[in-house]
């Protein structure tokens, strides 16, 4: 078996992993922390609305967040059950930089497939919602683009490694 399939299981982990952690940089950072926006804040804004409208929108934004969020909660746990199976496996080698790059792989996915759909197919919120949000949501698109091929690079790094599964260590 060849150094690509032994690492699949460790890749498919990681993967997930990115994911769900990429999921939680972007709602922690852009929607909690810097509240740039929210889950549907170019349908329901807080700006430009009188206040019991605005009320109501946070509202929304705050419970299609928590959904977000429980999403990205899944995606992890799932990620971290098939590391904990993964490292249970004596024929998969433990390769820290297969795990970094499939993790940086799955935040690059986010961060792609998140910008391609919410921001510009469904318009349903862009990374800035002021003044003119293009800019930001190609950065962040950019942004998935080179994690993933920062990823897909440092996987293919990890192939070459020297890999004896570890037995002893288990």
């Amino acid at each position: 078996m060849d150094n690509a399939s032994k690492l699949r299981p460790l890749t498919a982990a990681g993967t997930l992993l990115g994911i769900g952690m990429g999921g939680f940089v972007d709602g922690i950072l852009f929607h909690q922390v810097l509240q740039l926006h929210g889950m549907l804040s170019a349908k329901y804004p807080r700006t430009g609305v009188d206040a019991t409208t605005a009320l109501v929108n946070v509202e929304i934004n705050m419970f299609w967040d928590g959904l977000f969020h429980a999403l990205t909660w899944t995606m992890t746990a799932l990620g971290i059950a098939l590391l904990w199976h993964t490292v249970q496996r004596r024929d998969v080698p433990l390769s820290t930089r297969a795990l970094v790059g499939s993790m940086a792989l799955g935040w690059g996915l986010f961060n792609l497939v998140e910008g391609v759909i919410d921001h510009e197919l469904l318009g349903i919120h862009h990374v800035v919602e002021a003044g003119n949000h293009l800019p930001w949501d190609m950065a962040f698109l950019a942004s998935g683009v080179v994690l993933i091929l920062f990823g897909w690079s440092t996987i293919r790094a990890a192939h070459g490694d020297d890999m004896a599964p570890a037995t002893a260590a288990r």
